[in-house]
């Protein structure tokens, strides 16, 4: 090729490049990705610092759920109840107590029998006044004893329904779910503990109550004792002596 050839060639060239450069060169600039080392690690260091806070979050959110599961269980009542079986033994500790015979356990009460019943026996009473007087008081003995018993039976049918409570209550505290539950039980554990001192007290009271009775119908029948001989030797014809025939025939 001549050199006239070869310039003419080199400026259809020119000619085309200065026609295709405008559209191949942003192409080709718009598909170039510019890769930042700093930047890369700078965006990678804010994502586990992100990361790292999301999860302190979520340890935190665990510890509150925690802390009120906690709670709720610390709230929870205990299933169990004695209190209504321990009320009824203490109404029926009382209607025994109510219903003492002849002298009940009031102190007006009883001021009022013993200046009546067992005080010394009355020089213008008559025979059949102090009979009836030894009757009433043979009577309030027997009557102190009958309670002392029924008292002793209750006492007795209670200490059973107590030891059946008692591990109930006992199985219960041990498997509480929270503090509220346990001092429930522990509650419940004194009030069961309360009533049986309250029982027993019941119990010493009633026998007690007729041991008394039956010393102050013993001085009184001593009393009446020393008044009845005192009578007969004073009779008005005296006392005279004589022969008492004990078996017939002989």
């Amino acid at each position: 090729m001549t050199l006239p050839d070869r310039r003419s060639a080199l400026r259809g060239l020119l000619a085309l490049a200065a026609t295709t450069l405008p559209m191949v060169i942003p192409a080709a600039h718009a598909q170039m990705t510019v890769f930042d080392p700093a930047n890369y690690a700078q965006n990678i260091l804010t994502a586990a610092h992100t990361l790292q806070q999301i999860n302190n979050q979520i340890i935190s959110l665990q510890h509150e759920a925690q802390s009120l599961i906690n709670q709720a269980r610390n709230l929870t009542t205990l299933p169990l109840s004695v209190l209504t079986q321990l009320q009824q033994s203490v109404n029926q500790t009382k209607a025994l107590i109510a219903q003492a015979q002849n002298i009940a356990y009031d102190v007006r009460q009883i001021d009022q029998a013993f200046q009546s019943l067992y005080g010394p026996a009355s020089i213008s009473s008559t025979d059949s006044a102090l009979i009836a007087g030894a009757q009433t008081r043979w009577k309030n003995t027997v009557g102190g004893l009958q309670d002392a018993m029924r008292t002793q039976a209750t006492v007795l049918g209670n200490s059973a329904n107590y030891q059946t409570q008692l591990g109930a209550l006992v199985t219960a505290s041990q498997s509480a779910d929270g503090a509220l539950a346990a001092t429930q039980a522990g509650n419940q554990l004194l009030a069961l503990q309360a009533q049986q001192i309250s029982d027993l007290t019941a119990l010493l009271a009633s026998q007690a109550r007729a041991q008394d009775l039956k010393s102050a119908e013993d001085a009184a029948a001593t009393a009446q004792a020393a008044e009845l001989r005192r009578r007969f030797l004073t009779r008005p014809n005296g006392y005279q002596s004589g022969n008492a025939q004990m078996f017939y025939g002989h």
